[in-house]
């Protein structure tokens, strides 16, 4: 009995796992279809909340392979979910389609802009978004050839880029019933450890003035511009007294029209980041204090505007870990000897010391757990302390490459960006087949997720009751 008992195990797992490989198989088949996916994203950037093109693309893609869609949702009109099956366990995939401004640049490894002072895809959403609708049309594929039950989603989530699009579907509810949500980024490296990130609230400070002349009247103009300047050199200050792992950094959006006309109006945009949400709100107070202080100084109004305010992600151990295997079959990035030729000409315009090789890229990382987060912010940080979510970057980007940088662009337009996405969306894929063949996995995930954000727990979003910034990026 014992002899029959371990050969139909082995059987079985000879049947899943060549499952498994026809499953990758397909998805290598349809590279270069993905490809001119993400290609055409790519050569169309589209800021946040503006992503009519590249959302109606990926939509499409979903609604011919047979997903229900809904468009339109939370209020956003470029935000969608594709829905496949039906009952538990709820599977979902974000993907991700906002582009950059100011960072337009060719596919070539020199610095050369496609439009002066264009928008581009500097994070690599146009892979991002193509990736997960690669994994979700392969996974629906498996399940329709295995009769699998469960529902897959692909949430289309714009505006990642300081418009915190998955914090507005979060609020709506959408994703209330997902068992395990996923996601992935591009990056210069292979890595699927249980990481968090940092809490982030963003916000416009607009001063109002008088407007006089600068020179025959100054004393009847109050300078909106000295409001903004105060309240910076105040922000500025802070960074003594605040938390080390504290960032704040701004720009100064609008200063004023001519130098002997006093300004009437001026604005600065802050960001104020730490790996603890409740710490960043604190910080942001302080903000506000030195704003108030400001337009008090210099008799002018000040009102301010959160635009945008995320969590730190909440790491999932359990998902990740599966997905970290998964990774480690699928494997990194290797090189042609062209695009060999193309990363070292990338690396030649780092700084000095930045030691990396292309090798590095067909490298998976070790598998670590970092409970606090460090480097940027997601709006997918609101949606890991909701739903157990789980999430891996691969290097479609050269090694040593920082993200929102030209070199992030040209590699991006590449064949090695594409390389690195379609490892995303093996991985993404096998991960999802091992959850909706052993759904027992949602259960301890979601253990995990209480445990980690604490039986007190209740969401309120840093975005406050504000609606949707749909003219954020607009000029």
């Amino acid at each position: 009995m014992k002899t029959l008992y371990f050969v139909g195990l082995f059987f079985i797992g000879f049947v899943a796992h060549a499952q498994e490989e026809k499953v990758l198989q397909n998805l290598d088949d349809k590279a270069g279809f993905y490809g001119a996916i993400a290609k055409e994203i790519w050569s169309n950037p589209e800021l946040g909340y503006l992503e009519n093109k590249s959302s109606d693309l990926l939509q499409k893609t979903l609604s011919d392979a047979g997903f229900t869609i809904k468009a339109g949702v939370a209020g956003i009109s470029t935000a969608f979910v594709a829905e496949y099956g039906s009952g538990k366990p709820v599977i979902g995939i974000m993907a991700e389609y906002d582009a950059l401004p100011g960072v337009s640049q060719k596919a070539i490894p020199v610095r050369d802009p496609v439009v002066e002072g264009g928008s581009g895809h500097a994070c690599g959403h146009h892979l991002f978004g193509t990736a997960s609708v690669a994994a979700g049309i392969s996974i629906m594929e498996w399940m329709k050839a295995n009769n699998i039950k469960g529902t897959l989603r692909v949430y289309g989530t714009p505006a990642e880029e300081g418009g915190g699009g998955k914090v507005y579907m979060a609020k709506a509810g959408i994703m209330n019933d997902v068992d395990a949500m996923m996601h992935w980024h591009p990056s210069s490296s292979n890595n699927a450890g249980a990481n968090s990130s940092l809490a982030n609230i963003s916000t416009k400070f607009r001063f109002y003035g008088e407007a006089s002349h600068a020179a025959a009247a100054p004393d009847r103009g109050r300078s909106a511009l000295d409001g903004v300047e105060s309240m910076n050199y105040m922000v500025n200050m802070m960074r003594e007294h605040v938390p080390q792992e504290t960032r704040m950094h701004y720009v100064i959006t609008k200063g004023g029209e001519a130098p002997n006309v006093v300004p009437a109006f001026a604005e600065s945009y802050h960001y104020v980041r730490h790996p603890d949400a409740l710490k960043v709100k604190e910080i942001f107070a302080k903000m506000i204090d030195a704003a108030e202080g400001a337009a008090q100084g210099t008799q002018t109004r000040m009102e301010y505007e959160i635009i945008n305010g995320v969590y730190n992600l909440l790491p999932n151990e359990t998902l990740a870990t599966i997905m970290q295997k998964n990774l480690e079959r699928v494997g990194g990035v290797t090189y042609t000897a062209e695009e060999r030729k193309f990363a070292e000409a990338i690396i030649k315009t780092y700084p000095a010391g930045v030691q990396v090789s292309p090798e590095d890229a067909s490298k998976i990382e070790p598998f670590e757990v970092n409970e606090k987060g460090s480097g940027g912010s997601t709006d997918v940080g609101d949606v890991s302390w909701l739903v157990p979510t789980v999430g891996l970057g691969t290097a479609t980007w050269v090694p040593g490459t920082s993200a929102h940088t030209w070199q992030a662009v040209a590699a991006g337009g590449t064949s090695i960006g594409e390389k690195g996405m379609m490892i995303a969306a093996k991985t993404l894929t096998l991960t999802a087949m091992d959850i909706f063949k052993d759904p027992s996995v949602t259960k301890k995930a979601l253990e995990e997720l209480n445990r980690r954000r604490g039986s007190d727990f209740k969401y309120e979003a840093l975005t406050g009751d504000r609606e949707p910034p749909l003219d954020y990026r607009k000029n």
